[in-house]
């Protein structure tokens, strides 16, 4: 389903972005009111953390879809993105797509701080983080989308996965769409 309202690789990326957080996750049914009962102000906190980070930086709300786009591009979006390395595994933050390029980290770090203070223990970071990606594009004037939630938190990442899952940045739209086929067909 497309719907931006803009044009260009903008338009790729939100598609792309869409499909994936409705499609990808723990392999569970994702719902759009997972948390209505076991924490209501989910979606109030994240909105409200978004727009306290685009406040004082609006950038961020495209480093935010940004950051949500390369964790659902390597094994489906589960916050391994978020994950610091372990002596078990070298993390996807490292990996040459992500390597001083995506950002938002502490901007997802303070929403679930906020969330846990409300609901200890029962909100994923993958369902922050693909929250947050419509909020933000949503507070900068772009089109937003209903977001399923469910997905459950990875506990390991690779640095291998995101390497050879997450297109190069100098990659034009056309070339990705034909070398980067299967994760894109998820639509």
């Amino acid at each position: 389903m497309c719907i931006c309202i803009v044009r260009g690789d903008y338009c790729l990326l939100l598609v792309v972005v869409v499909g994936a957080s409705a499609s990808m996750g723990s392999g569970a049914e994702l719902c759009s009111d997972f948390y209505s009962c076991s924490c209501p102000n989910l979606l109030a906190i994240v909105k409200e953390g978004v727009a306290d980070a685009l406040q004082k930086e609006p950038r961020m709300g495209a480093s935010l879809l940004r950051l949500h786009f390369h964790d659902c591009f390597v094994n489906g979006c589960d916050a391994s993105i978020l994950l610091d390395d372990t002596s078990e595994f070298t993390v996807e933050q490292t990996a040459a797509s992500n390597k001083q390029s995506v950002r938002g980290f502490n901007v997802i770090n303070d929403i679930k701080h906020c969330v846990e203070e409300e609901c200890p223990g029962v909100v994923s970071c993958a369902d922050i983080l693909a929250l947050a990606a419509p909020d933000s594009v949503l507070y900068l004037g772009g089109p937003s989308w209903e977001v399923g939630l469910g997905r459950r938190d990875s506990t390991t990442a690779t640095i291998n996965d995101a390497n050879s899952s997450i297109p190069a940045p100098y990659l034009l739209s056309s070339t990705i769409l034909l070398t980067k086929a299967s994760p894109l067909q998820i639509w």
